[in-house]
């Protein structure tokens, strides 16, 4: 190599490492000026936290949550997921009052199984309900109805959600979170998240009148109105078809809204997550599925 060549070299050798240089102490200025102090005790309530990162607390996470609670933006029973213990436990870590948090559930508006709702079509294909809802709106006759192949199920971090025999979701309220993937995941947009005390519940979505419902599901609320007059004034309207619980009127709620239902379209949740019917609702007692329409 010739005298210019190693000059070159040298010179390059010196200007990496005088940029090496440079950004290493605008580094280090950065970490001085930039550096954001954590509290000591994020970091002890990120381990009492349960780490699901589910957002039903309404953080992005579990140590979003920390910081909010360090901050004393939020109580400790935001937390839907911890037990009991754990938030006394968080709470008298933080010297702070637990609070009183609501447990919610994702609640689906259908029941409409296979032994109730006719299927149009039988869908071969990827076996998502998604994928089926671009075919035509799936395969069910109601095309406003749950379609049963499982994706609230498939993202459920917490097994919360399991198909009935009838291929109907149904929610464990114990192990719900409310975190939202269901509502999120679903194609027709039949979960919705609700707190536990909203008893009074319509399990449908079909928006057709009387007997073009219950032709395409036995389920279906036919818009016949005998809930909202039963209902205290103002908690029930039927509105596109279907009843509409009002749950600002919550309060007013009660089983006489449902006794006089014909297809058990509107139900109550009793405080242990069992579904009551009304008295004058049709018992179907139907096991198997119901034949194709087009068979």
């Amino acid at each position: 190599m010739d005298a210019m060549g190693l000059s070159l070299a040298a010179i390059a050798v010196i200007f990496m490492s005088a940029l090496g240089m440079m950004l290493a102490i605008a580094i280090a200025v950065a970490n001085r000026y930039l550096w954001v102090h954590e509290d000591p005790r994020v970091e002890r309530l990120d381990e009492m936290l349960p780490a699901t990162n589910c957002g039903a607390c309404g953080q992005a996470g579990c140590h979003a949550f920390a910081e909010a609670l360090v901050r004393e933006e939020v109580q400790p029973a935001k937390c839907t997921v911890s037990d009991p213990e754990t938030i006394e436990r968080i709470a008298e870590f933080l010297g702070v009052d637990a609070g009183e948090e609501e447990k919610r559930i994702a609640m689906l508006a259908c029941a409409g199984g296979s032994h109730v709702a006719r299927m149009r079509s039988h869908y071969e294909g990827l076996a998502t309900c998604r994928a089926a809802a671009v075919v035509g709106g799936g395969p069910k006759e109601c095309v406003w109805g749950c379609i049963g192949l499982g994706d609230c199920a498939d993202v459920c971090d917490f097994d919360a959600i399991h198909l009935d025999r009838h291929g109907l979701p149904q929610v464990n309220p114990d192990l719900c979170t409310a975190c939202g993937d269901c509502v999120d995941i679903c194609p027709k947009g039949l979960f919705s998240i609700h707190p536990v005390s909203h008893r009074l519940w319509v399990a449908c979505n079909n928006r057709l009148h009387g007997e073009e419902a219950e032709a395409e599901c036995e389920v279906a609320c036919n818009a016949c109105g005998r809930c909202a007059r039963d209902a205290a004034p103002g908690l029930i309207e039927i509105r596109d078809n279907l009843a509409v619980v009002n749950y600002e009127k919550n309060d007013l709620a009660d089983r006489k809204a449902i006794e006089r239902c014909p297809t058990g379209a509107i139900v109550w949740r009793e405080e242990d997550g069992r579904i009551v019917r009304g008295r004058e609702t049709r018992r179907i007692v139907r096991d198997r599925p119901l034949p194709l329409k087009c068979a």
